[in-house]
């Protein structure tokens, strides 16, 4: 028996130490997060078949925006993260321009100027401050010591307070509170002291009386009086929250049927296809519908706390925690104020309402979670 016998040799790295690059990961695809965004999909059009009336033309208007949202979200996951925090401050600049832009030649439409037309396309440049907060927060703050101090904080404060100001003359309050919340998240995600949380509830405390006189306007006032007693103008304010609360409850645990709601094919349920569409939601499919809608949700969620956590960088893991609680937020603000929990602020259920502009948004926001979550695979892939 020769030496040669027991000599190992290493196998060739080209070719056995190179795992197989799948379609995903060469395209930075995080499939469990695609998976639950293609369910919560397919769902919410089914769903809104039903809430329009069984109006084709609005599922198909849908997919449309769906298509377009999709490949919006393929391109984002390509960016590399230092690419994003480096235009940061650009993006950032250039949406606070355009709400101010809103504020001097924007397009009004039921009493409210929130809408930018540019060659016969309308948009709403608060969508864009929905991303562009939380990832000019996470840029600031990613390359300061952490926990935040106290300037550092000041400063933040500004940062979100600038476009939060914009957005509630316009006014649109839900936009403003949501917008609001995203970058403070990335203040919260960042270390912030207990003693600034508890002196910013003192100082919110404070200031409600005025707030309530001299900030919120007549509507606005109405709605959370509407919020405590609904039945005190059942015909005129109370009644979107009156035939919301009905569906819910005639529903029950398995619902009438899809397509059988009558609330909603009766037209009684305000804004079905829209804001209120988990009411129709609820009717039809019961409380096992609108649980297995939940359980969607929480698997896109629970993905993208997994991204957060595990992200390469400070600045991945602020971006990736405030997008994935901000979804949370649209989540627990549409369901509060269409059960009657919360007031009604206009706030869409995420992908499953009836919208274009909020529908890309969302999904470039999760190609930011993808882009994120596929960072340490660009190192081997290249």
């Amino acid at each position: 028996m020769s030496v040669g016998d027991f000599q190992r040799r290493m196998p060739e790295a080209s070719r056995d130490l190179r795992r197989p690059v799948g379609v995903l990961q060469r395209w930075h695809i995080d499939w469990p997060l695609l998976l639950g965004l293609l369910l919560i999909t397919v769902y919410g059009l089914v769903v809104l078949y039903s809430a329009s009336g069984q109006d084709f033309h609005y599922v198909k208007r849908q997919s449309v925006f769906f298509l377009i949202a999709y490949g919006v979200m393929f391109t984002v996951a390509q960016v590399r993260l230092h690419v994003l925090e480096y235009w940061a401050p650009w993006f950032f600049a250039a949406g606070v321009v355009l709400l101010g832009m809103v504020l001097v030649v924007g397009v009004g439409a039921k009493g409210a100027q929130r809408w930018l037309s540019i060659g016969g396309f309308r948009f709403q440049p608060s969508e864009i401050l929905k991303l562009a907060v939380p990832i000019m927060m996470a840029a600031y703050l990613s390359k300061r010591l952490l926990p935040p101090r106290f300037r550092h904080v000041f400063f933040s404060l500004v940062l979100i307070g600038v476009p939060t100001l914009l957005i509630m003359r316009q006014p649109d309050l839900g936009t403003s509170l949501l917008i609001a919340t995203s970058g403070l998240l990335v203040l919260f995600f960042a270390g912030l002291r207990w003693r600034y949380i508890l002196g910013a509830v003192g100082v919110l405390l404070a200031s409600a009386w005025p707030i309530w006189m001299f900030v919120l306007h007549g509507y606005q006032r109405q709605r959370i009086l509407t919020l405590l007693n609904p039945e005190a103008d059942k015909l005129g304010a109370g009644w979107n929250i009156i035939q919301s609360k009905t569906a819910i409850g005639s529903g029950g645990i398995y619902g009438k049927g899809w397509l059988n709601g009558t609330q909603s094919q009766l037209n009684f349920l305000p804004e079905s296809h829209t804001d209120f569409i988990i009411a129709v939601l609820a009717e039809e499919f019961g409380l096992l519908g609108v649980l297995a809608l939940i359980g969607l949700y929480v698997l896109v969620i629970g993905r993208g706390l997994w991204i957060a956590v595990n992200a390469q960088n400070t600045f991945g893991r602020l971006l990736a925690g405030s997008i994935t609680f901000t979804f949370f937020v649209y989540i627990f603000v549409n369901i509060g104020m269409v059960s009657g929990l919360l007031p009604v602020v206009g706030v869409p259920l995420p992908l499953v309402s009836h919208g274009g502009t909020s529908i890309v948004t969302l999904m470039m926001g999760f190609g930011i979670l993808m882009a994120i979550g596929t960072e340490r695979r660009r190192v081997s892939i290249g």
